[in-house]
């Protein structure tokens, strides 16, 4: 099964959108196996944007990464990847389709509301970076009491 990172930024948390943000996700049939609501530092922020550091926007996404807190997230299913960066639509608002959560959320790239890897190989490594193995719950349904 692969999985795929997700990082809920300071304006979902502002604008109270957590729920609804994750509900999307949940409704595509994707299973949650990691969360946490988490202060982003700047080392952190580092790391998570290493692949932009040097760009003129790299601070930006530093300082907007820190400046609230953040939702972080591990979900796992088949082609998890490619279904999520679908659900979350594209990076530019102006891009993002309607009923996508860019699309229906954002306004502004620099205050891009959604973190998601965007390859396998990321979604591990940006999950090693917020999450311990050992705080990933994995689990199937047949594991879930219902009473």
């Amino acid at each position: 099964m692969e999985r795929c990172f997700t990082l809920l930024k300071p304006g979902v948390l502002n604008r109270r959108l957590v729920g609804e943000v994750i509900s999307r996700i949940e409704k595509k049939g994707l299973q949650l196996i990691g969360m946490k609501m988490m202060n982003v530092s700047e080392e952190l922020a580092a790391q998570h944007y290493q692949e932009h550091h040097g760009k003129p926007f790299y601070q930006d996404l530093v300082d907007y990464i820190t400046s609230g807190p953040v939702v972080a997230m591990v979900w796992q299913g088949d082609d998890c990847v490619s279904l999520i960066r679908k659900l979350t639509g594209a990076t530019k608002p102006e891009e993002a389709l309607p009923g996508t959560i860019r699309g229906d959320f954002c306004s502004h790239t620099q205050r891009n509301i959604i973190h998601a890897s965007d390859s396998a190989a990321n979604g591990e490594r940006e999950t090693s970076l917020y999450f311990k193995e050992e705080e990933l719950c994995i689990w199937t349904d047949e594991s879930v009491c219902w009473y």
